[in-house]
C-alpha cells in the first residue's frame, strides 16, 4: 500500500468546464475505493461550489458554508491562510470539516478545507506580502506565501493514515489559484469540446510552464520566473478530462473532434517537454498513443452528475429515476447513472 501523501489539483484557465463537479465526484469515489486513506478536498475557489456540494448541496449546503465563514476564526481556507500568515496557526484539524458530520451520505474518510468568498478580499494582501522586500538573504516572502497550501498537503489528518488531497480551483490565475496549483503533485485538466477550451490549453502551458517566447519586459514578473527563482516544483499533467460533449452528434463524435485539436496541442507539448507530464510505462510514438495514455472521455454531466452533486449524493447512492433540485423534478435514467459512475471509476482507478 502506498503510505505517502499525494495531491491532485483540478485546473483549467477557462470557466464552465466542470471543475467543481468533477472534484466532488472524484473525491467521493476515491474515498469509497480507498477506505485506508483520508481524503481532503481543498476548495481554492471563492465561489465555493464544491464545498456546498460536499456539505449536502443546495440551500442546506450553502447555509452550513455561511456558518463556517461567519465564525470568529473561519473554518475555511481563508481562516487557515490568514492564521498561517500571522503565526497563529493551529493544527489542520481545527480548520478541516469531517464532511460526514454535515452530510451523512458521504464516506467517513472525506475532509474539507472549505472555500470562502473572502479569498477575493485577501488576494491583495497575499500579493503585497508575497512581493515584500526581503529583509535578509534567508527571507523569502514570495516562496513563503505560495507554499502555504503546499505545506498543508504534507500534513496527516489521522495517525498512521496517508492522505490524498484534491484541490479545486478558480479559472483565474490570481494568487490564490497559484497557491492551489503549486500545492498539487499532479494536474487534472477538464476541457469542453469547443474552440475556447482548445485555446485555453495554450494559456495553461504558458502560465504554468512558460511560453516559448520570452517577453522583454514582463517575463521577470511571471509566475514561471518566480517559480524558478525560488526553486519550486510544478504539478505534472496527469490526465486530460473531456467533459460536457455535444449531445446532437454524440460524445464519441465530439471527443474525436476535440482530440484532433486539443489532444494534438497536448501531444505537441509532450514531445517538446515530457518532464511536464507524469511518468508512465507505455510507449508513446503517436498522437493516438498519447490520447490513450493521457485522456479520458467523461459522460455528459447534465443530468446524473449535476443532480448528484447538487444534492450532495455520491453516484453509488443514486438509486431513483426522479430527483428534486431547487423545486424542479429531474429525471435521471439508470443507464445514465451507471455510465456516469463507470467513467468516474475509470478516472479514480488511474490516480
Amino acid at each position: 500500500m502506498d503510505s505517502t501523501n499525494k495531491s491532485y489539483v483540478i485546473w483549467n484557465n477557462k470557466g464552465g468546464v466542470g471543475k467543481s463537479t468533477i472534484t466532488f465526484h472524484i473525491a467521493c469515489v476515491y474515498a469509497e475505493k480507498n477506505p485506508q486513506r483520508d481524503v481532503v478536498v481543498i476548495d481554492m475557489c471563492p465561489q465555493a461550489n464544491c464545498s456546498t456540494m460536499l456539505l449536502g448541496g443546495g440551500r442546506g449546503g450553502e447555509k452550513i458554508l455561511q456558518n463556517l465563514i461567519s465564525l470568529d476564526t473561519p473554518r475555511t481556507v481563508v481562516g487557515y491562510i490568514t492564521d498561517t500568515i500571522i503565526k497563529e496557526n493551529k493544527e489542520p484539524q481545527h480548520y478541516l470539516i469531517r464532511v460526514r458530520e454535515e452530510n451523512n451520505k458521504l464516506p467517513g474518510n472525506i475532509y474539507l478545507l472549505s472555500g470562502d468568498g473572502n479569498l477575493e478580499l485577501i488576494a491583495p494582501l497575499l500579493s503585497r506580502r508575497a512581493e515584500a522586500e526581503p529583509i535578509s538573504e534567508k527571507d523569502t516572502p514570495w516562496k513563503n506565501i505560495h507554499l502555504i497550501i503546499k505545506n498543508l498537503t504534507k500534513e496527516s489528518i489521522s495517525v498512521g493514515r496517508p492522505v490524498t488531497f484534491f484541490i479545486d480551483t478558480n479559472p483565474s490565475f490570481s494568487i490564490y489559484t497559484q497557491l492551489g496549483i503549486i500545492a498539487g503533485d499532479f494536474l487534472l485538466v477538464p476541457i469542453n469540446a469547443d474552440d475556447s477550451s482548445i485555446f485555453a490549453i495554450s494559456g495553461l502551458f504558458n502560465l504554468i510552464y512558460g511560453s516559448k517566447k520570452k517577453h522583454p519586459v514582463y517575463d521577470k514578473y511571471t509566475f514561471v520566473t518566480r517559480i524558478k527563482e525560488n526553486n519550486l516544483d510544478r504539478p505534472k499533467i496527469h490526465l486530460l478530462l473531456g467533459n460536457r460533449f455535444t449531445q446532437k452528434k454524440g460524445a464519441a463524435h465530439a471527443f474525436k473532434a476535440l482530440s484532433n485539436e486539443a489532444t494534438k496541442k497536448m501531444h505537441e507539448e509532450y514531445i517538446e517537454n515530457k518532464r511536464w507530464f507524469r511518468d508512465h510505462n507505455t510507449s508513446i510514438t503517436s498522437q493516438n498513443d498519447f490520447e490513450t495514455e493521457f485522456t479520458i472521455e467523461l459522460r455528459d454531466f447534465n443530468s446524473a452528475g449535476v443532480v448528484a452533486s447538487n444534492l450532495g449524493i455520491p453516484l453509488s447512492l443514486m438509486d431513483k429515476n426522479l430527483y428534486e433540485v431547487y423545486g424542479e423534478q429531474i429525471q435521471v435514467a439508470k443507464e445514465q447513472r451507471d455510465k456516469c459512475k463507470e467513467t468516474i471509476d475509470k478516472i479514480v482507478d488511474r490516480l
